[in-house]
């Protein structure tokens, strides 16, 4: 069976495309990252849900913990408000410097051991809160620098299937593969019931009403 790494946040567009990844044939090992993230131990509770929904192979659960120290991003640094007044232009303080760099280098170390022939990320460049390592400019880059910093024989490829949908289309995606949406967890800043005001609540209600279908996560304000 050929075999794809990838990345699960426990939010919804990794989880369609770790699905969509299934669905086209690979035995799936689901690596997911805690790193100090305000909703860590949600997103972890939503990646082992999601993982046991698609029957993978193995999961990686892995600690990075110097994100804290590095600081720089409102996910990270409880100094740093969340922004709750709308999606703004450029790049947002909820950006994690260089955090899909990161995450792709440590998923392509575990591709080579594990023999995999792709990496999946659930990156959306074109419905985005400006992420600069969203971009398929970048991931085309990085899938370069992997297979030149890698063994001979190992050949990676950087499978992001969501780069150039919009939510309403991620939704609908899941919803026709028969992902379980209600497993996955997208808030900022809350863990037990989503806030709804922060960027990235904001962009999964617009997609779910535009794809019109509701979303069953609670949320404290919609």
């Amino acid at each position: 069976m050929k075999k794809a790494v990838c990345i699960i946040s426990g939010g919804m567009d990794s989880a369609v495309a770790a699905r969509i990844a299934k669905d086209e044939g690979y035995g799936i090992v689901a690596v997911h990252f805690n790193y100090g993230q305000r909703t860590e131990a949600r997103e972890l509770e939503a990646f082992r849900a999601v993982s046991d929904s698609l029957e993978v192979l193995q999961k990686y659960e892995i600690d990075l913990p110097f994100f804290k120290n590095v600081g720089g991003s409102a996910l990270t640094d409880k100094s740093i408000a969340v922004p709750i007044g709308g999606i703004e232009e450029g790049v947002p303080v909820t950006y994690v410097p260089f955090r899909n760099g990161i995450f792709l280098s440590v998923a392509t170390a575990i591709a080579e051991k594990e023999d995999a022939e792709a990496i999946v990320i659930g990156a959306v460049e074109e419905d985005s809160s400006g992420y600069p390592d969203c971009t398929e400019s970048f991931l085309s880059s990085f899938e370069a620098c992997a297979n030149e910093g890698t063994k001979k024989e190992t050949v990676i490829k950087i499978f992001a299937p969501l780069l150039h949908k919009y939510k309403k289309e991620i939704v609908a995606e899941g919803i026709n593969r028969g992902v379980d949406l209600s497993l996955t967890w997208s808030c900022y800043q809350n863990e037990q019931i989503a806030c709804g005001v922060c960027d990235s609540c904001r962009l999964r209600l617009r997609g779910f009403e535009e794809a019109g279908v509701e979303d069953k996560i609670p949320y404290k304000t919609v």
